[in-house]
């Protein structure tokens, strides 16, 4: 048996068992030995029985005096019971629902047990102990070996059929045949420098730990592992990408002035230092790998069309790739709006609504700009993405400068003649292989890889952008166009309901609009509602259901609408166009209206059930008001008094900006919630670790190190070769 060789091969691993630890993603012995636990169980001070307090956690030890098993009448529940005696006294223990324990423990057995006392009619017993046998009388000092009780007990993250005992017990076996196997793949350069414990030292201590300090310390070791691979997996990726080729795009000074002056409004000096950051990237010959973050309406998109409009005017072509079929088309409108001047040839494609601007470049109307755009059919999209080569010049000529579109961009059939830039917008929706493939798009011969700017949906904690991301420069947008005013936030109690409602009625009747977010589309099935219990998502408000309630009962005189994900996509623009066109003047949706939706004259975000968001997206949500000179009002109704519940809502009215809201997310909810762990695929213990800055920057300058000495880890094959297999593991996205 070997560290690589199938769990399945583990003595008591059956078909059953084995799908089950499958799930957990654990596959192999090597899988099992580094499934760390969580926490642990102090049960390491053997307590007197006589001493034994009521709702104490403790372990003592003595000798079964009877033990019996029986099945309760009421609950028709099985008791397995005992009584345990040693020197000082007796007491009860009762465990539940395990009748097996009759066959395996009998009187006069010794055990060390530990467990809660709780306390009944007749004073109190353990409930439900972990407990192991001794060989000999208690009155010995308890081994080592003993792992369910009787020192620090590892709990380990559960399933059903997989106790934290039968993980306790696994583990344990594998230690005691590998442990002295383990090849460490840390440089002895950083295992001294860093004071780390060997990994063979660690792995015990991590699982069976002598003392809590020994526990921390093998948790450190491994935490800087599994960061240590994190970053060599993210900076090799840059160094490769650095070494590769792209086109030279330089700046170009008048029409960028030409772009400026044509937008109603004034660059931010955030913008303009964002911009030129990006220009001078793109005159290099290595490729751009940049993030252009920032908050809520700090103008990301006009920094990335002047971008792509100098690339266009360099003969290369730009695409931006939007996550939904809403922001793509969002997109289509204001890069047809913005460009508007320079004549570029504009498509969208989306798989259901393709499209390409005409000549005309749009025209302006009561209802603003609206750009002309003519039907087009796909195959002719893709035929005048790719070109084809004049006969007279010989030079490639395409027939468009800038797509835009979903997901569709990566498909195989999509080609581009000359493609520049790509511009990927909420980059978090997309994975690094689909970020690459668009990128990796090659133009000829020449073999150069496109330049990449991304755009983040929402602001990132520190830590994100300098791990996750570290493969890209970074770009912050920290300032809000002029004459934008904060939006006031404020936490609705169920008790001022009909108070907001008045309020939000006078701002309609001022001319001003309202968006109303709701958890859910539809109301859960009625049918045997009697016999369901409620859970917190029926309870849920419902798009529907509050569409009805708005428009009949609370605002019967106003013009009340409905928008879903479910609705098709023609009947989605048509409530959009009347929502700007003020046809509509309260808009009730689900998260569909998060990013893309630019509704100047919209100035309250009404949240229903505000808890059932994350922060993040609470803030998008925030963010589709406050965008012109009107004061904005962002209402977050929740009916939850949880503390967590309240601390996130108040981090939402308290956070000046996004940046500010970030952090604090990150603070509340850790990590592994605020950046999905599973979906990540970063170890547990990495991922704790990001809420450490210095520890972030400690681990991120040792893997710099060890490039610098061995860019391809040659002279640390073993490193190399675990850094390959990590990296296929996780999932930068």
């Amino acid at each position: 048996m070997q560290l690589d060789s199938s769990i399945q091969y583990l003595a008591g691993v059956g078909p059953i068992l084995f799908k089950k630890l499958q799930r957990l993603k654990i596959e192999t012995m090597e899988d099992l030995l580094f499934y760390f636990p969580t926490r642990y169980e102090d049960f390491s001070q053997i307590v007197p029985i006589s001493r034994i307090k009521p709702n104490q956690l403790c372990t003592v030890q003595g000798k079964i005096l009877e033990i019996k098993a029986q099945q309760t009448w009421k609950k028709k529940m099985s008791l397995t019971q005992a009584v345990l005696q040693d020197e000082s006294g007796a007491i009860e223990i009762v465990w539940f629902g395990q009748p097996y324990l009759i066959k395996s423990l009998k009187a006069g057995d010794f055990i060390t047990t530990a467990g809660k006392a709780v306390v009944s009619k007749n004073g109190f017993y353990l409930s439900n102990p972990v407990y192991e046998k001794l060989d000999s009388s208690p009155s010995q000092n308890i081994e080592m070996s003993s792992i369910h009780s009787g020192r620090l007990v590892p709990i380990y993250p559960e399933t059903a059929g997989l106790p934290s005992r039968w993980f306790r017990s696994a583990i344990y076996r594998l230690l005691q045949t590998f442990s002295n196997q383990m090849v460490e793949i840390l440089p002895n350069s950083i295992l001294q420098g860093e004071n780390l414990m060997p990994v063979s030292t660690a792995l015990w201590q991590i699982h069976f730990p002598d003392n809590q300090e020994q526990a921390q310390k093998a948790k450190t070791r491994f935490s800087f592992e599994e960061l240590f691979l994190v970053e060599l997996v993210v900076l090799q990726q840059r160094y490769r990408l650095n070494k590769e080729k792209s086109p030279c795009l330089p700046f170009n000074l008048e029409l960028t002035k030409k772009i400026v002056d044509s937008l109603p409004f004034k660059l931010t000096d955030s913008q303009r230092k964002c911009a030129y950051q990006i220009f001078k990237d793109l005159e290099k010959t290595r490729p751009m790998s940049r993030l252009l973050e920032g908050d809520v309406g700090s103008g990301k998109t006009v920094v990335a069309v002047m971008a792509a409009l100098n690339t266009i005017k360099n003969g290369y072509q730009a695409a931006l790739m939007a996550p939904t079929e809403i922001l793509a088309k969002q997109h289509f409108q204001s890069v047809a709006r913005l460009l508007k001047p320079f004549k570029i040839k504009i498509a969208l494609l989306t798989g259901k609504d393709d499209k390409i601007i005409s000549q005309k470049l749009g025209h302006e109307s009561k209802d603003g700009y609206i750009p002309d755009t003519l039907e087009i059919s796909r195959s002719k999209i893709l035929e005048k993405a790719k070109g084809k080569i004049n006969p007279r010049t010989k030079d490639l000529e395409v027939g468009i400068d800038f797509l835009i579109g979903t997901h569709s961009l990566i498909q195989d059939k999509v080609k581009f003649g000359k493609l520049g830039l790509v511009i990927i917008d909420e980059q978090h929706r997309f994975g690094v292989e689909q970020r690459s493939r668009l990128v990796a798009n090659k133009k000829g011969a020449d073999s150069l890889i496109t330049q990449l700017l991304s755009l983040p949906a929402t602001t990132i904690p520190g830590t994100l952008a300098l791990t996750i991301y570290g493969d890209l420069d970074l770009s912050v947008l920290d300032q809000m166009p002029q004459g934008r005013k904060p939006v006031i936030t404020k936490i609705i109690a169920p008790t001022d309901r009909q108070e907001a409602y008045c309020f939000i009625k006078q701002l309609v009747k001022k001319g001003e609009q309202v968006f109303v977010v709701c958890p859910r589309i539809e109301p859960p099935k009625t049918e045997n509602s009697e016999l369901k219990p409620k859970t917190p998502w029926s309870e849920a408000k419902a798009v529907k259901e509050e569409y009805e309630k708005l428009s009949k009962e609370i605002f019967p005189d106003l013009k009340v609408g409905m928008l879903h994900g479910k609705m098709k996509t023609k009947e989605k623009d048509k409530i959009m166009q009347q929502f700007k066109n003020k046809k509509i003047e309260i808009l009730v949706a689900t998260s569909v209206i998060e990013v893309g939706v630019d509704i100047p004259q919209a100035t309250v975000m009404m949240i229903e059930g505000a808890e059932r968001f994350g922060l993040a997206q609470l803030h998008q949500f925030r963010g589709r008001v406050g965008r012109s000179d009107l004061q904005s009002y962002c209402l977050l109704f929740t009916e939850s008094s949880a503390q967590a519940t309240q601390a996130r809502m108040k981090a939402l009215v308290t956070a000046k900006n996004g940046f500010e809201l970030a952090e604090k997310d990150l603070e509340i909810r850790g990590p592994g919630s605020l950046f999905g762990a599973k979906q990540w695929g970063i170890p547990d213990l990495a991922m704790e670790q990001l809420k450490h800055l210095p520890f972030v920057e400690k681990v991120r300058e040792s893997a710099k190190e060890i490039l610098q000495f061995s860019p391809q880890l040659k002279k640390f094959p073993l490193l190399g070769e675990r850094v390959k297999r990590f990296g296929k593991k996780i999932h930068l996205e």
